[in-house]
């Protein structure tokens, strides 16, 4: 498990992280999103100790990452983007990591094939695509077969094949007990994987909740209804709280659940083509959240184009 206490961090004047307390359970992906600038990443690196709080605490098993004797065989984690000097091959780079934390080299290739980078395992990294980094960064992290996965952006440079097979690797390690914590902007992706969510903004905490609950709560079921008679249909669904937009062929109904639509037709004997309901997205769900807690936006197509 990973403890967040009240974890804070300072660069000069300016606070990136302040007073965070969270916690990261095993046996589930949690999801840590956030606009740009947030202090993910930051958080992230005092996870590794890589950057030290200035108040408050991260602790891996109950201790600091530091303390742990052969800390990647407990967590291992990819939050740079990159991975390997150019000059080193896979095999070095892998095999330099194994040994530091003794870790068997077999390991080296075991976890290159995982990644599908073992016929590339002689070449130079230099060479390499951001995606074969990222590979090779998360077979890095996967070396020491740890209990704990701490992965920042992992699907940034990938293509479609490799977006599932992350999505597929996140789950088979959270489902057999593992602890698996990531970041990502890709919406769609992370409410497809995460079992929980962590959300900051300017540091802070905004939300920790399982996905699906957050998407209930922040999100509006949107009713579609197609009929021969939807004047009929839209007279009936008049009412206080009933939300009704009209398009030339079906009617949009929010406020209302499905059944009782469907019921209230069928009393007044209206002929149904379709009756559905879309439920909403993670990314609705996030953008009301943070809504007023982005640091960084580009001005509106609208905005930029008028003088």
């Amino acid at each position: 498990m990973i403890a967040l206490e009240a974890l804070s961090k300072d660069f000069g004047a300016t606070r990136a992280v302040n007073a965070l307390t969270a916690t990261i359970e095993p046996g589930q992906v949690t999801g840590f999103l956030g606009p740009n600038g947030a202090g993910k990443s930051t958080t992230m690196r005092m996870i590794l100790g890589l950057d030290a709080p200035s108040s408050g605490r991260a602790l891996v098993n109950s201790v600091p990452y530091a303390q742990l004797r052969y800390p990647l065989q407990v967590l291992g984690a990819h939050i740079c983007g990159t991975a390997g000097h150019p000059g080193h091959t896979p095999r070095t780079f892998l095999a330099s990591l194994a040994q530091s934390n003794r870790i068997p080299a077999t390991r080296v290739d075991e976890v290159l094939a995982d990644v599908g980078l073992q016929s590339v395992g002689a070449q130079r990294i230099g060479g390499f695509s951001l995606g074969m980094r990222q590979r090779l960064g998360i077979a890095a992290a996967l070396l020491g077969d740890p209990e704990i996965l701490v992965l920042d952006e992992p699907m940034n440079g990938l293509d479609a094949e490799g977006i599932v097979w992350i999505r597929q690797l996140l789950r088979a390690r959270a489902d057999r007990g593992g602890t698996v914590f990531v970041s990502s902007h890709l919406m769609s992706e992370v409410q497809q994987v995460a079992d929980q969510l962590i959300l900051i903004g300017r540091g802070e905490l905004i939300a920790q909740a399982p996905t699906r609950e957050l998407i209930r709560q922040f999100t509006q079921q949107v009713i579609t209804v197609r009929s021969p008679q939807l004047a009929a249909l839209a007279g009936l669904l008049q009412r206080p709280g009933i939300e009704l937009n009209a398009a030339e062929d079906r009617l949009e109904v929010i406020g209302l659940p499905l059944e009782n639509v469907g019921g209230l037709a069928f009393a007044h004997g209206i002929e149904l083509h379709e009756l559905s309901v879309a439920h909403g997205s993670l990314e609705n769900a996030y953008n009301q959240l943070t809504h007023g807690m982005v640091e960084y936006s580009a001005e509106s197509a609208r905005g930029a184009g008028s003088k």
